[in-house]
């Protein structure tokens, strides 16, 4: 079974979402919050669940999406380490080039 862990980015991204969401009403931000964590859970025991992400096009590299957000991920051997959480409407791919990601 892989371990879980999220990065301090994705850690960020999840209480902005939280916080965005909670602006309208609580319980709804809670519950969604609820549901990206889950379905980040259910990689424990299939890290490749999810598809290489097209604008990086590395296999280790992958991501599930949930409730319009992309939950991007890294797969190490067996360990999995979220690396972002984000819209599905927002431009990844310039946003991939600017973080300091290697992945060689």
């Amino acid at each position: 079974m892989a371990e879980i862990r999220w990065s301090l980015k994705a850690e960020t991204d999840l209480q902005a979402i939280e916080e965005f969401i909670a602006k309208d009403s609580a319980l709804p931000a809670v519950a969604l919050v609820n549901r990206l964590v889950k379905a980040v859970e259910s990689l424990a025991v299939a890290p490749k669940l999810g598809r290489v992400v097209p604008e990086l096009a590395q296999e280790r590299v992958r991501e599930i999406v949930c409730r319009g957000y992309r939950l991007v991920y890294l797969v190490e051997q067996e360990d999995v380490t979220v690396l972002r959480v984000v819209h599905g409407a927002r431009d990844f791919g310039s946003l991939a080039r600017r973080e300091p990601w290697d992945f060689s």
